[in-house]
């Protein structure tokens, strides 16, 4: 018996109507974010894979697919001490990495301020299920140069008008600060060398609930005096009684938040960015937002939806990557959609392929089929031609299925398109 012809684990075929679907989505999102004055690029899929194992991607670096190295010896494949020493290369496993390695080999060539679109597929070893899968697509903006939080606000007002124009409603874009987590960690007392195993913990906060982000601080080895008082701080307790840890986002309401002592820039930084998207931007305060990505050094964002427990985006300030291949710090800021999640909840979009078909009878002869179609198709047409079928309700199904909207029969000696007699489709 054959094996069965699928596409690998986590992978997929896209049939026509699908990929036309994702094309339409694709489609509105590049319009939007280009409307907003960013520029698209492209970047190849792999990258060296000591860039992509820099310790700048988190837990994703370990997701990574790795390419082996050409020519390896049988003694080089056994004396290999760890799989990674085999591979020179590897697929990317998100388009920020990349877009930094970008601007380091392109900087002369670009803009002071360099506003990027990045759309393309990306690559993780991921337990395949719902809405996660090995092969994806994701929809990225960066800001790169601008040091101030006008790139976060152009970003998230950007994304919010995509995800507009998408008819996604009921997002919130959760917002926190980096600088605030760690400022909070050490005023309560966490070890600086533990900040980012703690975060690790608080960004479980939603799957375990506080008890379980306390159990396992203490397991841990985390002072007992510190996760006390992180017990105590008014958005965890809230959260406890089960109440919305989040608040509006302004520096008083921050403030009420968190405990004494956390990073007073962050706060004006974030209540400034809630003023300036405006009130039809529904921004919420999260204290306790991580992102698992190692690189975030300022303001951080999320995607939320009520009906998914997982985000549809998210982002944040990541200044300190693009120095590592540059030589230079260099400000930058990104957001970007996870364009799988999208199409699993975006139930209405425009037909963008539409159409006619032409239904030719067997005796009409090849010339003239050509013809006909080349005159609809220079009339800015999309056109199939069928043979007329003894089935010609599924015939017409199916061109209804593919996104055709008329069908027009083509009989012998018929030469001139505009004499054609169409019928709409689905009637």
């Amino acid at each position: 018996m054959p094996s069965p012809v699928t596409p690998p684990r986590g992978m997929r075929d896209i049939l026509p109507a699908d990929k036309a679907r994702r094309e339409a989505l694709l489609a509105t999102i590049r319009d939007t974010y280009r409307r907003h004055g960013f520029d698209e690029i492209e970047t190849p899929v792999m990258e060296d894979s000591s860039r992509l194992h820099a310790g700048l991607g988190g837990d994703n670096e370990k997701l990574a697919f790795a390419v082996m190295k050409r020519g390896l010896t049988t003694d080089e494949l056994r004396s290999a001490a760890t799989p990674l020493e085999l591979a020179d290369l590897g697929l990317r496993f998100d388009l920020t990495v990349p877009l930094a390695r970008f601007y380091a080999s392109n900087r002369a060539e670009l803009p002071s301020v360099f506003r990027a679109i990045q759309i393309a597929p990306v690559w993780r070893a991921e337990r395949p299920q719902k809405g996660r899968y090995r092969q994806f697509v994701q929809c990225d903006i960066d800001i790169i140069g601008e040091p101030g939080v006008f790139a976060e606000i152009e970003l998230i007002t950007a994304t919010v008008d995509a995800l507009a124009a998408l008819g996604v409603p009921g997002c919130t874009i959760r917002i926190n600060d980096r600088r605030l987590l760690t400022s909070m960690l050490a005023t309560l007392g966490f070890p600086a060398g533990e900040g980012e195993a703690v975060l690790i913990t608080l960004d479980k906060l939603d799957k375990i609930g506080v008890d379980g982000v306390l159990a396992e601080l203490r397991e841990r080895g985390m002072p007992e005096a510190a996760v006390a008082a992180l017990a105590e701080v008014p958005a965890l307790v809230a959260a406890k009684a089960g109440e919305s840890a989040t608040t509006a986002v302004t520096a008083e309401a921050i403030r009420a938040s968190l405990p004494d002592g956390i990073d007073e820039t962050a706060v004006s930084d974030l209540a400034e960015i809630a003023a300036a998207v405006g009130e039809g931007v529904p921004l919420a305060f999260d204290p306790f937002l991580v992102r698992g990505m190692g690189y975030y050094t300022g303001p951080i964002f999320e995607v939320a939806h009520p009906e998914f427990g997982y985000s549809l985006g998210g982002g944040g300030r990541y200044d300190g990557m693009i120095g590592r291949f540059a030589g230079t710090d260099v400000a930058a800021c990104g957001f970007s959609l996870g364009f799988e999640r999208l199409v699993d909840l975006v139930t209405t979009v425009e037909d963008a392929r539409g159409g006619s078909a032409l239904i030719v009878d067997k005796d009409v002869a090849p010339a003239d089929t050509i013809s006909l179609k080349r005159a609809l198709v220079e009339g800015g047409e999309r056109v199939r031609v069928v043979t007329r079928a003894k089935n010609m309700r599924a015939l017409l199904e199916r061109l209804e299925a593919d996104g055709y909207t008329r069908s027009a029969t083509v009989r012998a000696g018929e030469r001139d398109a505009a004499t054609l007699q169409w019928r709409a489709l689905g009637e």
